[in-house]
């Protein structure tokens, strides 16, 4: 029979994969999670003509203590993939750059323009997560070829002879069900239930973000974030809506001010994190104590992982995760579905059920993503090393960091210009970070009495230099490895 051509061939063929994918549940690609990523690469692939299912346990607005800010980098991945409205009617909050407080002195941070050709004034956003999730549910709904269903996937289904994965299995409404594509992603997030058996790394947690939304605070910077750093572990703060802002302590596993004996998480609030705020946000942050709901959330650390199961990928954070205190989770999510939909489109791979082509492409990927991953994982984690100092050595690097950025000019256009997302060169991250440790050293020299400079510069520096290289490196051999 001939094949309908032109104008009704498409419509045809557009209204039969719409049938497959209702009735029949075949995709070319079943996306496991309408998350952040898997939203975004479902109007990818949409866009593309891919026939895609997008699965989700429960298409009810979230309610998430993170999530909420996205970094200029990750806003120009969303306005690459078409997805730049979704920012908008969500109460949605410019950002301009970050203002730093350490011991309550203060150095301001801003966005780095000019960084990016056009982009004279980089801008992120802050808002409430569910917002946002909806909006991107919404922009996949609406987009061609995208069929969403409300389903909780319970197991992957495989070939048992050639270890192929074909699809899903799920409950939708209490029945048995299943889903079939050439490719199955999955993105259920930092909890994912199919990561193990997939990717031999496991989650490292060092700490837990504890959170609480203030009403109308004073911020000392409005349409900034706020990073608090004292002798308490550090402390983020940013506006979320018109009247809402988040705040988000960071507590380290075992810390002896928020164990039980000493009274718990709320008696280091009031005793650790209190006194370390600035005082226009501190009314609000006690009546939130006392008030509010206090919810938590584990700050994770998961290396990258080369892709190498037949017809499955593993994407968002049940793949890669960093700590969030540089907020740029979003931002690696968005950029690496840019890459995985270039890499995969149908000019390069034309039939997904090409296995070999797939795991081609998420060989490249791998590689691919660095410059932007990268760069945010290893920043991520080292600041947060410095920022939660819990020796001396540590305690100079963080010293060296703070008084590094006052110097001003390219000591925080660049090291800024990598926290945002706009900046892609690891390169340039080790200079900096090397650049800091000389001058802890510089400043430590300074310090104290004369006399003690030569001590200093003979003993501290060649010490101070290893724990820079000890909190570093393992994060550059992680980003190294396959």
């Amino acid at each position: 029979m001939e094949q309908p051509k032109g104008a009704l061939g498409a419509i045809q063929t557009a209204d039969y994969k719409e049938v497959r994918r209702r009735e029949h549940h075949e995709a070319d690609v079943v996306i496991v999670g309408a998350g952040i990523l898997g939203c975004a690469a479902a109007v990818a692939f949409g866009k593309q003509g891919r026939s895609v299912l997008l699965l989700e346990r429960s298409l009810k607005e979230p309610d998430r203590i993170v999530g909420e800010l996205l970094q200029p980098g990750g806003v120009r991945a969303l306005e690459e993939l078409g997805l730049r409205d979704c920012l908008e009617d969500i109460d949605a909050i410019p950002c301009y750059g970050y203002e730093v407080s350490f011991h309550k002195e203060n150095v301001h941070i801003p966005y780095p323009a000019n960084l990016v050709p056009g982009l004279t004034k980089p801008e992120g956003r802050s808002f409430h997560h569910g917002r946002f999730i909806s909006k991107l549910r919404d922009a996949a709904r609406a987009t061609p070829n995208v069929t969403i269903v409300e389903t909780t996937v319970t197991d992957i289904v495989k070939d048992s002879y050639t270890n192929q994965t074909l699809g899903v299995e799920s409950q939708t409404a209490g029945k048995p069900d299943y889903y079939f594509g050439a490719l199955t992603l999955v993105a259920d997030g930092y909890a994912s239930k199919f990561r193990k058996g997939h990717i031999r790394k496991t989650p490292e947690v060092r700490s837990k973000f504890w959170g609480l939304e203030l009403i109308d605070a004073e911020l000392p910077m409005p349409n900034h974030g706020h990073v608090i750093l004292s002798d308490a572990p550090p402390i983020l703060v940013y506006q979320i809506g018109t009247h809402e802002t988040r705040i988000l302590v960071d507590v380290p596993e075992n810390l002896p001010s928020a164990s039980v004996k000493a009274g718990g998480i709320k008696n280091h609030l009031l005793n650790a994190a209190l006194p370390a705020l600035p005082k226009s946000i501190q009314p609000s942050f006690r009546k939130a104590i006392e008030t509010g709901k206090l919810r938590s959330m584990p700050n994770s650390f998961l290396p990258p992982t080369t892709q190498k199961t037949p017809g499955m990928i593993i994407l968002g954070d049940a793949m890669n995760m960093r700590h969030p205190l540089t907020g740029g989770g979003m931002t690696v999510a968005f950029n690496d579905v840019v890459h995985i939909a270039r890499l995969l489109s149908p000019e390069r791979v034309p039939n997904l059920e090409d296995t070999s082509a797939v795991l081609s492409a998420m060989s490249r990927f791998h590689w691919v993503r660095k410059d932007s991953s990268s760069v945010i994982n290893i920043l991520a984690m080292a600041l947060y090393s410095l920022f939660a100092a819990d020796d001396v050595l540590l305690g100079a690097l963080r010293n060296g960091c703070f008084r590094y950025f006052e110097r001003g000019g390219k000591c925080i256009e660049e090291p800024c210009g990598l926290l945002s997302g706009l900046l892609k060169n690891p390169a340039v991250l080790v200079y900096h970070f090397f650049a800091v440790a000389f001058y802890a050293i510089w400043c430590r020299a300074m310090q104290g009495p004369v006399w003690r400079i030569p001590y200093v510069l003979l003993v501290d520096s060649v010490m101070i230099i290893y724990k820079a290289c000890v909190v570093i490196g393992p994060y550059l051999l992680a980003e190294m490895k396959v």
